[in-house]
């Protein structure tokens, strides 16, 4: 069950690329999706596809909310932070993974890590420091 699940992946990403669902173009895309080498790793769990769906489906309306965010309240601090992978998960849950935190629009991963790590670019309100040391009335 889950081998379908990573073969409509693949066709799924064929076309967005491509953008032509004709009859041909459905062909190429099955033939390339069989063609293109897999690991052998663990099986994936149905719940776990079925849980980074719905990270998907969430993130979609995030997205718009975090743009507006940005566009009336800038974000002037960067950070790059390391996450942690969730434990257990095959290439294609990595790939889904990666694209759900590189869909909003304050966060991309720069990098995935083989040992298990994400490195993520994360922008961020500046938040207001009490100006000390200033005197009142007069000048200095």
């Amino acid at each position: 069950m889950i081998g379908y699940l990573d073969l409509l992946l693949r066709l799924a990403i064929w076309f967005l690329l491509t953008a032509d669902v004709s009859l041909a173009n459905i062909i190429i895309g099955v033939c390339v999706s069989l063609l293109i080498p897999r690991r052998y790793t663990k099986p994936a769990v149905l719940k776990d596809w079925l849980r980074v769906l719905w990270e998907i489906i969430v993130a979609i309306p995030q997205a718009y909310l975090e743009a507006l965010e940005i566009m009336f309240r800038p974000h002037n601090q960067e950070e790059i932070v390391m996450e942690r992978v969730k434990p257990q998960r095959t290439p294609g849950l990595i790939f889904l993974d990666i694209f759900v935190i590189t869909f909003t629009p304050k966060t991309i991963v720069l990098k995935y890590h083989e040992d298990g790590w994400y490195e993520v670019h994360r922008v961020r309100r500046r938040r207001r420091r009490v100006k000390e040391g200033r005197s009142e009335g007069g000048k200095e």
